[in-house]
């Protein structure tokens, strides 16, 4: 049985491969015409390959406080997205705009606080964000680079337009499956690759350490990085591990580091060696008990201040949370516009803030109609989808928004855009986002070509996230 791609029907939303049914967009229609010479069960073969391969090679996620075991194979589907590159370069554009503005908003307000004294945000909204640290105030890293490595996530509408859903500054995770995806996809359809221009992504690990050996003294000949992970049981720990490999630099918990003479130092066998650049995957809370959480095992007790004095270069930069916050994602716009001069490039989804007496007013009478999240959740936790929730549960958020307005915002339920999936055999649509990821140098801004494509493999789903059920797909960027 061949597959059956040309009875396949997008219906109402937007499909990342199909105009309308047996119609595939111009530049999906090499790999359409591809795939219908295959029989399914050979689709469904080379998927079955694709998992084993990804297992063997370790390509897992945690789940916390899951009966089920703590560790998980990362769901794959073997059907890529692809984005023409027309369209790409309006992503890479405006997903450039963005970081510029947030890396100026960071080093504002956390020096001045122009925008702030321009009445362009409250002022409560900054101090009232758990992502704002005060002992940051002042602190000016290397370059005044804030944000080094972004991870932004995308929403496509039922017309084709773009969204940006939120913004990931403190550790953005994903770009190992991104990695690994395509590994996996080569070998499974090495033919295809020959045949159709997609722009390759594996020199991701030698950009990403460009951008950390740009951070370290312009003095030092051979600066030393590490990663910094909070170790095995965190959730991306097989991603820590594989970009220390792939960059052929030490992966490092707290309890390797101590701070020494003035420096940051790291234990070897051989004795203590200078650390000059510390990509840090370990929340800015933890990184050190004598400023942040003092019950911290995953820091290093003194970086701080060896950080303050310039001494070391941590990536990304202690703070950068603030940007996370999904209140203040709703001012991003208005960044752009105040450090730029420029009008935003990609859209922010429309955004009720829950602090605003109006907002909140239409958000509880609307509750079955938005989607409602908290302000400092990651992971598709804290969150209510209106139109797939109970009674009950309207119920409880509501009394959640009104104990604690600043912490949630609101938006419209998006009819996210989707791609053919094979699930179960047969061939079905599935809702998917997408995770660029962006590297700041300062005088240059470097957005990888693609992304991490998140689909939610239950039907129905608008919710991506692994830990709520979701997988991933390869996505083609195309060179022409």
């Amino acid at each position: 049985m061949t597959v059956h791609l040309d009875t396949y029907d997008p219906e109402a939303f937007y499909d990342e491969l199909y105009e309308a049914p047996g119609k595939p967009r111009p530049h999906a229609a090499s790999l359409i015409e591809w795939m219908q010479q295959l029989p399914l069960e050979e689709l469904q073969q080379r998927l079955d390959t694709a998992q084993l391969a990804l297992f063997n090679l370790g390509v897992t996620f945690q789940v916390y406080n899951d009966d089920q075991g703590v560790e998980r194979i990362f769901p794959f589907d073997i059907i890529p997205r692809i984005i023409d590159n027309n369209q790409w370069l309006t992503l890479e554009k405006g997903l450039k705009q963005r970081i510029q503005a947030l890396n100026l908003f960071l080093a504002d307000i956390y020096d001045r606080q122009l925008i702030i004294q321009d009445g362009k945000i409250p002022l409560e909204v900054i101090e009232s964000a758990q992502g704002f640290l005060k002992p940051c105030i002042g602190m000016k890293p290397p370059g005044e680079i804030w944000c080094h490595i972004t991870g932004t996530d995308l929403v496509r509408e039922h017309d084709g337009h773009w969204f940006v859903l939120e913004d990931n500054l403190r550790v953005p995770s994903g770009i190992s499956y991104v990695l690994e995806n395509r590994r996996v996809m080569k070998s499974t359809f090495p033919d295809i690759f020959q045949t159709m221009a997609i722009k390759p992504v594996d020199d991701y690990p030698s950009h990403l350490l460009e951008t950390l050996l740009n951070l370290a003294p312009a003095n030092l000949p051979n600066p030393n990085v590490v990663v910094l992970t909070p170790g095995i049981y965190n959730s991306a720990y097989f991603e820590h591990s594989f970009l220390a490999q792939q960059m052929g630099v030490e992966l490092v918990e707290g309890r390797d580091l101590v701070v020494y003479d003035g420096y940051l130092q790291m234990k070897t066998t051989k004795g203590l060696q200078r650390v000059d650049v510390v990509y840090r995957r370990v929340d800015d809370n933890f990184l050190d008990p004598q400023v942040f959480r003092s019950d911290s095992m995953l820091g290093v007790k003194g970086l701080m201040e060896v950080y303050r004095q310039g001494r070391v270069a941590l990536a990304n930069a202690p703070g950068t949370g603030i940007a996370d916050d999904k209140v203040v994602y709703a001012y991003v716009p208005e960044m752009i516009r105040y450090y730029l001069g420029e009008e935003p490039i990609l859209s922010n989804v429309p955004t009720y803030l829950c602090w605003q007496e109006s907002d909140r007013r239409y958000v509880l009478d609307h509750l079955d109609q938005l989607v409602v999240k908290a302000a400092n959740e990651a992971g598709g936790y804290g969150m209510l989808v209106g139109i797939n929730s109970t009674q009950a549960e309207r119920e409880e958020f509501a009394q959640r928004i009104i104990a604690n307005p600043r912490n949630y915002i609101a938006q419209p339920t998006l009819s996210l855009s989707r791609v053919p999936t094979l699930i179960n055999g047969q061939i079905e649509g599935r809702h998917v986002d997408l995770r660029p990821y962006i590297l700041n140098r300062g005088n240059e801004i470097y957005v990888h070509p693609g992304g991490l494509t998140r689909v939610a493999l239950r039907k129905g789903s608008l919710v991506v996230n692994s830990s709520q059920g979701g997988g991933s797909k390869d996505t083609w960027v195309l060179n022409h």
